[in-house]
C-alpha cells in the first residue's frame, strides 16, 4: 500500500511540464473557474455559519462561568466541521462540474503515451460525461460522509484524536483520487467497472489525492493549480496502471 501510495504522488512529477508541452492549460480555464467560485462559496459559507454553530453550541453550558471561553471553543470547533464538511463538498462538486473538461485532456496524455487510443474505448459525449462525472460524485460522497462525520468527531479527542484526524486526512485523499482517476477509466470502464477497478487501487488513488490536499493547503494558487496537476497526474498513473493489466 505504501508503495502505491508513493507511486500515486510521484506521478505528479513533471506534470507542469507535460500540461505546457501538449498545450492541455486551455482546457483547465473553465474548470480553475468553477474551482475558485465553488471555494469562494464555502469559504464564505463556513465563516458566516461558524459563529452561528457555536452559540448553538455553546447551550450545552449552562453555567455562567466559562461561558465566553466556552463559546469560542465551539465557535471554532463549529468552523471547523464547516470546512471540513465544505471542503469534501468542493472536491466533488468540482470534480462533478469539470469531468466533461478533464476527459480531452485525459484524452490528449492517454494518446501522448501510448500513441494512439485503442479501437474498443467508451466514446462519450459531453452530457454523458456530466453525467458519469455527477453519478461518481454523488456515489463518493454519501460514502464519503459516513465516515467523514464520526472521523471528525472522534479527532476531537485529545492525544489520540490525531489518529483520527490522519485518517481523515486519508479518507478525503481517496476520494478525491479517485475522481481524478475516473476521468481516464470511463473511456475504458463503465460505471460499476471503474468502481472495482479504483477499489484494487486505493495506494495510487490516495497518493494523488494527497498531493491534492497539499495544494489546497497553499492560499489561493492552491485551487488554480490544484486541478491540472492532479488530473494530469492522475491521468499519467492510470495509464499506466491500465498498460499493465492489458499486459498480463
Amino acid at each position: 500500500m505504501i508503495k502505491n501510495i508513493l507511486s500515486g504522488i510521484s506521478a505528479y512529477a513533471g506534470s507542469f511540464g507535460l500540461i505546457s508541452q501538449l498545450k492541455l492549460w486551455k482546457y483547465f480555464i473553465i474548470p480553475i473557474v468553477i474551482s475558485v467560485v465553488t471555494a469562494t462559496i464555502i469559504g464564505f459559507t463556513a465563516y458566516g455559519l461558524s459563529d452561528n454553530i457555536g452559540a448553538f453550541l455553546a447551550k450545552i453550558w449552562i453555567w455562567d462561568w466559562g461561558k465566553e471561553t466556552f463559546t469560542t471553543i465551539t465557535s471554532v470547533i463549529g468552523g471547523l466541521f464547516v470546512l471540513v464538511i465544505g471542503f469534501l463538498l468542493y472536491k466533488h462538486i468540482v470534480m462533478a462540474l469539470s469531468a466533461p473538461f478533464m476527459s480531452p485532456v485525459s484524452e490528449k496524455i492517454e494518446i501522448h503515451i501510448i500513441g494512439d487510443l485503442k479501437d474498443n474505448h467508451r466514446k462519450t459525449s459531453f452530457q454523458e460525461q456530466l453525467i458519469r462525472g455527477i453519478r461518481i460524485s454523488l456515489r463518493n460522497i454519501s460514502k464519503e460522509l459516513m465516515l467523514t462525520i464520526p472521523l471528525l468527531l472522534l479527532s476531537f479527542i485529545p492525544l489520540i484524536g490525531i489518529v483520527f484526524t490522519a485518517l481523515l486526512f486519508l479518507l478525503q485523499a481517496y476520494y478525491v483520487g479517485f475522481g481524478n482517476m475516473d476521468y481516464t477509466l470511463e473511456r475504458h470502464f463503465n460505471y460499476k467497472d471503474s468502481i472495482n477497478f479504483v477499489g484494487k487501487k486505493k495506494g495510487f488513488a490516495i497518493g494523488n489525492g494527497i498531493v491534492f490536499m497539499l495544494c489546497m493547503l497553499i492560499p489561493i494558487i492552491g485551487i488554480i493549480i490544484v486541478l491540472p496537476l492532479s488530473v494530469t497526474a492522475a491521468s499519467v498513473k492510470t495509464v499506466a496502471l491500465l498498460n499493465t493489466e492489458n499486459s498480463k
